[in-house]
Order: structure tokens, then sequence, then C-alpha cells
């Protein structure tokens, strides 16, 4: 399937994504809404966004810039410190507001 960008392809491909996105999620919570939830099913749900999390910041650790790197030093110290992610992302987002400014 080729979109082409005149006669609203791009318009088609957004729309598509959003379509895909929202089954996706709304399928997620038709699912779980008839499993039970018990001990080792909330251990998995814990461990499977961890390890989403991962796979997400580990290409801006290997390819990233310094900018990339330091915030991501600067998130885990936060969080190891304060256990909040809030302050966490703060820290790592004017680390790398900080370092772009004085590198450029």
């Amino acid at each position: 399937m080729t979109l082409t960008a005149a006669n609203g392809g791009v318009l088609l491909a957004i729309g598509l994504m959003a379509l895909v996105t929202y089954l996706t999620r709304a399928g997620g919570v038709f699912v779980m809404a008839r499993v039970p939830i018990g001990p080792r099913v909330e251990r998995f749900i814990n461990a499977m966004a961890g390890s989403v999390l991962v796979a997400v910041i580990t290409p801006m650790a290997v390819n990233g810039d310094g900018g990339a790197r330091m915030a991501l030093v600067a998130t885990a110290g936060v969080m190891l410190v304060l256990r909040k992610p809030l302050p966490a992302i703060t820290a790592g987002i004017l680390t790398a507001a900080l370092w772009r400014l004085v590198a450029s």
C-alpha cells in the first residue's frame, strides 16, 4: 500500500494510525476487563511497564547525543534519590535543555 502526500494521503495515514491506536487501547481495556487481577497478573503488568520504558530509553542512551545521555543520568539520579517520577522527568528535561543551550 502506497500513500502519496497529495490527495489527502497524509490525512488518511494519520487517521489510520489514530484508529489503530484507539483499537489497541480499547482492545486492551476490553481484554483486561475479563482477566482477574491477581498478584501474578499485577506483577506481570508492572514488569511490562518497566520493560517498555527501557525499550524506549535504550536507543536514546546508545545513539543519542551528550544532552540525551546527561538527561538520562539526571533522571535516573533524581528518581533514585526522591523516588518520584515528576521531579525526575523535570530534571531530565532541564538537563537536556541546558546541555543544548550551552553546547550550541
